[in-house]
C-alpha cells in the first residue's frame, strides 16, 4: 500500500443542525453521512423504532405469507433455496428454525458452486419435488432466475422469492416475489437477503400472534447483515445494534465454537470483528467445497458437531487464504506496469471459481478501477466483478447483457457468465462503457477524510462522541480524521517481515500510541513532524484500554 489522495469533506454550514444541541463534531459527521434533517439525525442516533418497517409494507409479502400459512397448515414439504455465501446461510437457518419451530417440514437446500454455479437451476429443482417439497422460498437469489422459476412452476412447485440483489430483468413469475428494491425509497430498502428472510419471518408470526420468536434471531441476522456488505443504514442500523448484543449472548453451539477457533469474544464483538473474522470463516466451506457446513453450523445443537464444524471451517477459511494469496500474485503479474486502462479484466483457466470475487475486491481497492476476474474454460466463463463508488457494475452488465448467458448482483460487486466466444466483445464493450463513465474520474485510491481537526481535541469524550455513529460499516464507515503537525517522538518497524509502523505521537500535551497496518514500507518517509490521517482504536494491552490512533496515512507535515 503506498500514499493515497486525501479527500477533505466539506465543513457542514453555519447552525447546522444547531437545534438538537449536537457537538459540533457529531453534526459534522452526521453531515458527511448526508443526514439532514433533525428528525432523521435523531432516529439516526437514538436507533429508534422508527427505523424498522412494517413487514407487509414490501410488495409480495401477503401473498408470501398466506402461501407459507396454507403449507404449515397442509403439512407441505417446504424447500429452502439459499446462496452459498454468509448471507444466505444465515437467512435459510432463520427460515428453517423459524418455520420448523412452527411445525413446518423443511428442506434446506444450498447448489454447489463449482457443479451448479450461483442461482436455481432445474436439476435441482427437480430433485426438491422428487423429495416430496411443493413449495420453494428463495433465500438470497431467485430474482434472475425467470426460466428456472416458470421450469418450476411447469413441474407443480410454487415459488416464492425473497431476495435483495438488483432486479435487472424484471420480475419473475413467482407466486409472490419479495425483494425491498421494489419498494424505493424505503427504511428496508438496503436489507441484506438475510434481512429479507427474516421480515418474511416477522410477517409470518405477526400474522400468528407469536412474534416472541423473532429475538432468537437476531443473532444470525446481524452477521449474516454485516457480512454482505449491505449499507448499515435505515432497518439495517436497527438490526445490526440490536443483534450485536444478541450476538453477545448467543447459545449457538456453533457461533460459540467459532469464535473460540478465531480467538473473539463474542461479548466484545464489533461489527468489524464480523466482517474481518465470522464472515470470511462461514463464507469459506461455499467457496471452497459446499456451503451446508456453514450452515449446520449454526443450526447443530450438539457440542461435538458444533466443535468439529468449527474446527472444519477454520482449516477451509486457512486453505482460502492460501489460494486467495497465490493466485492475487500471479494475477497482478498480468496487469502491466503503469497501466492506464480505466478497468481491469484478467483471467484464468484454473482459477478457483470460491476466491474470483476477492481477488477482484482486493485489486478494485489497490488499483482503484472496476475489476473483472474471469474462470475460462472452452465453452462458459464464469466471472467476479466489483467496484468502485463511481462505476455500477450492474448497469455495465446490462448495456452488454446480449452478450451474456447471465449476471445479477449489486452496484458495487456482481457475478456473471457467458459464451467463451463472446470473451473479446465483452471485453471490448466494457471497457468503452468504463473509458465514458469514468472520463473525469481520478482513478487513484482516495481517503475520504471526515474533519481536520488538531489532535488535542481527540482526547476526553471525543471517543465516545463517534462511538454515537456505531455500528460502522458501508454506508456508514468509521470515521477518519486529519490532524496535522504532530511531532514523532519514536518510529519503529514492528510484526513478521517488519510488515507495520508503530509511532509515537504528541502534540506537546499528550502522548498517542499510533499503529499502521501494512505501511512498514513507509517508514523511511516519517519526518521529525507529520500530518497524519487516522481513525481511533482502542489499544489493549495487559488488561489496559487506552485510546491509539490507527493510521492510514501520512505525509510530512505541511
Amino acid at each position: 500500500m503506498n500514499h493515497r489522495r486525501w479527500k477533505i469533506l466539506p465543513p457542514s454550514p453555519p447552525g447546522f443542525l444547531a437545534g438538537m444541541g449536537l457537538p459540533s463534531l457529531v453534526a459534522q459527521l452526521l453531515h458527511n453521512r448526508g443526514i439532514t434533517d433533525p428528525v432523521e439525525a435523531g432516529a439516526f442516533l437514538d436507533i429508534s423504532e422508527g427505523l424498522q418497517s412494517d413487514p407487509f409494507r414490501l410488495t409480495g409479502m401477503e401473498a408470501a405469507v398466506s402461501r407459507v400459512l396454507q403449507a404449515l397448515r397442509g403439512g407441505e414439504t417446504i424447500a429452502l433455496y439459499g446462496d452459498f455465501d454468509a448471507d444466505g446461510v444465515c437467512g435459510t437457518a432463520i427460515l428453517d428454525q423459524g418455520l420448523s419451530a412452527l411445525g413446518g417440514r423443511v428442506i434446506p437446500y444450498f447448489p454447489h458452486r463449482f457443479n451448479e454455479g450461483y442461482g436455481m437451476n432445474a436439476a435441482s429443482l427437480e430433485a426438491l419435488r422428487e423429495q416430496g417439497a411443493s413449495l420453494v422460498i428463495t433465500v438470497d437469489c431467485g430474482i434472475s432466475n425467470a426460466a428456472e422459476i416458470d421450469y418450476a412452476r411447469g413441474r407443480g412447485l410454487d415459488v416464492i422469492v425473497t431476495d435483495h440483489h438488483t432486479i435487472t430483468q424484471g420480475i419473475p413469475e413467482a407466486l409472490a416475489v419479495v425483494n425491498p428494491k421494489r419498494d424505493a425509497p424505503s427504511p428496508a430498502y438496503h436489507l441484506a437477503g438475510t434481512g429479507v428472510a427474516f421480515k418474511l419471518l416477522e410477517a409470518l408470526l405477526q400474522r400468528m400472534g407469536r412474534t416472541e420468536q423473532l429475538a432468537g434471531m437476531l443473532d444470525l441476522v446481524t452477521v449474516g447483515t454485516v457480512a454482505d456488505m449491505v449499507p448499515l443504514l435505515g432497518e439495517n442500523r436497527y438490526l445490526v445494534k440490536k443483534g450485536l448484543p444478541a450476538l453477545g449472548r448467543t447459545s449457538r453451539l456453533g457461533l460459540l465454537e467459532m469464535a473460540r477457533a478465531a480467538g473473539l469474544q463474542l461479548s466484545r464483538l464489533e461489527a468489524g470483528d464480523i466482517t474481518w473474522s465470522l464472515a470470511p470463516r462461514l463464507n469459506a466451506p461455499g467457496r471452497l467445497d459446499h456451503a451446508f457446513s456453514s450452515y449446520r453450523l449454526l443450526v447443530t445443537g450438539s457440542p461435538d458437531e458444533a466443535r468439529r464444524l468449527a474446527d472444519e471451517v477454520e482449516k477451509k477459511n486457512t486453505q482460502r487464504q492460501r489460494l486467495t494469496s497465490e493466485f492475487l500474485a500471479r494475477t497482478k503479474t498480468q496487469i502491466p506496469a503503469g497501466a492506464e486502462t480505466p478497468v481491469l479484466m484478467v483471467g484464468g483457466d484454473d482459477y478457483p471459481p470460491g476466491i474470483v470475487g476477492i481477488i477482484a475486491g482486493k485489486l478494485a481497492d489497490e488499483f482503484y478501477r472496476p475489476v473483472f476476474i474471469f474462470e475460462m474454460d472452452d465453452e462458459v466463463i464464469r466471472g467476479s466483478a466489483r467496484s468502485i463508488p463511481e462505476f455500477d457494475v450492474v448497469q455495465a452488465l446490462l448495456e452488454c447483457q446480449d452478450l451474456l448467458l447471465r449476471f445479477g448482483g449489486h452496484p458495487s460487486a456482481a457475478g456473471f457468465a457467458l459464451s467463451s466466444g463472446n470473451l473479446a466483445r465483452l471485453r471490448e464493450s466494457l471497457l468503452g462503457i468504463a473509458t465514458r463513465e469514468l472520463a473525469s474520474v481520478d482513478l487513484r485510491p482516495s481517503l475520504a477524510i471526515e474533519a481536520d481537526i488538531p489532535l488535542r481535541s481527540m482526547q476526553g469524550s471525543t471517543y465516545p462522541l463517534v462511538l454515537k455513529l456505531a455500528p460502522f460499516g458501508r454506508g456508514n464507515p468509521v470515521p477518519v480524521f486529519l490532524s496535522r503537525n504532530a511531532r514523532v517522538v519514536d518510529c519503529r518497524k514492528i510484526g513478521a517481515g517488519a510488515r507495520h509502523l508503530r509511532l509515537k505521537l504528541t502534540d506537546g500535551e499528550a502522548a498517542w500510541k499510533a499503529i499502521g497496518f501494512d505501511l512498514g514500507h513507509l517508514a523511511g518517509e516519517v519526518t521529525s513532524e507529520i500530518d497524519v490521517v487516522y481513525s481511533l482504536a482502542v489499544d489493549q494491552w495487559n488488561g489496559e484500554e487506552t485510546l491509539a490512533l490507527n493510521i492510514l496515512d501520512f505525509a510530512p507535515a505541511s
